[in-house]
């Protein structure tokens, strides 16, 4: 039987586009042991979290069993602000956040992406949380991995040389901690 994965797209207007290359190289690098659920995510302008945590909770619910969470950039941020701010009835095996953005400042239109404060406590216990970060990634600073190294010290970090907001679209660290759970 397939072990269930939902990949959370990256934003912007070309993010779903932009992404199916790092889902690919994720699917290709567990094989058919998972089955990948790639779906394309419609944004809202008018809704402060674009619509995306109400999408996030249906995908998570339309899961077949137990599953494995993985996001990029806005889709690993607005993964996190779901887990942390819903209740979730499905087994979560892992959560897996790529070049994830810390929304901070009091711009209005950032209302509805940032985290609440002890975000680490408001997280479903016993599920292992990991984070991937380039530190020559031009869209989302590399300091921002710090900025959730101090929020949840209880993840599990990697720090990567290069690779660009895309991880060079070869996701095999992201693989390899999949295959360990």
């Amino acid at each position: 039987m397939a072990k269930h994965l939902l990949f959370i797209q990256g934003g912007g207007d070309e993010g779903y586009q932009a992404d199916t290359t790092l889902v690919a190289s994720l699917q290709e690098l567990l094989g058919n042991e998972y089955d990948v659920n790639y779906p394309e995510l419609t944004s809202n302008e008018s809704a402060s979290d674009f619509g995306w945590i109400e999408q996030i909770g249906r995908k998570i619910s339309e899961a077949p069993g137990d599953v494995i969470l993985a996001g990029h950039s806005l889709g690993a941020s607005m993964l996190l602000k779901y887990l942390s701010e819903n209740p979730v009835s499905k087994t979560i095996k892992g959560v897996f956040l790529i070049a994830t953005p810390f929304w901070e400042g009091h711009e209005d239109w950032k209302a509805g992406l940032k985290l609440q404060e002890n975000v680490a406590d408001r997280l479903p216990k016993g599920i292992p949380f990991f984070f991937y970060h380039c530190q020559d990634d031009d869209e989302v600073p590399f300091s921002h991995l710090a900025l959730y190294q101090q929020n949840l010290p209880q993840a599990t970090f990697r720090e990567l040389n290069r690779g660009g907001h895309q991880l060079d679209n070869a996701l095999n660290a992201v693989a390899a901690d999949m295959k360990s759970l």
